[in-house]
């Protein structure tokens, strides 16, 4: 599996680099690390894994990638590639699927947290929070057009299904 990932990015690279490649192990898959640090870069990527041809693409968060997500969307579809992302909107887009924190419930909790700083909290005291709602987006037209058959099990898990 390939790893697309904007390295200008702490959080992404340090997920990239530390956690990803543990939990890839687990699951016995290869994985592939392609740092992005600007558009040219990704075509010179994109080259190059037209000619390897991966098993899939994994495009991890930062700025780079999300501005360049329909570029790598289209070139997963044209090359009949998986694709997984870190958020939603690649996946409405065109990409097979994405498993990531829930954008709407962790902006409620950031709505919770300015009501609390407007009210007089020290935003020093208030306590640093993890996501703890994730949701599994999966596009089954992306699925068809790859020939790609998602199990029933997964699709049951799925907390939005693009049909």
């Amino acid at each position: 599996m390939s790893v697309l990932y904007d390295g200008g990015a702490p959080g992404t690279t340090r997920f990239v680099k530390d956690d990803l490649p543990v939990a890839a192990r687990t699951v016995g898959l290869t994985l592939r690390f392609w740092e992005i640090r600007n558009a040219e870069r990704l075509e010179r990527v994109i080259a190059v894994l037209n000619n390897e041809r991966p098993d899939g693409v994994y495009a991890s968060g930062g700025r780079l990638i999300v501005n360049n997500q329909k570029r790598i969307v289209d070139f997963a579809l044209k090359s009949r590639l998986p694709s997984v992302y870190s958020d939603r909107a690649p996946v409405e887009a065109g990409g097979l699927m994405s498993y990531a924190a829930d954008l709407a419930d962790a902006y409620r909790r950031v709505a919770v947290y300015v009501d609390k700083i407007l009210k007089g909290a020290k935003p020093a005291d208030l306590p640093i929070e993890q996501p703890t709602k994730f949701e599994l987006v999966i596009n089954l037209k992306t699925a068809k057009q790859i020939s790609l058959t998602i199990p029933p099990n997964v699709l049951n898990r799925a907390d939005k299904v693009i049909r």
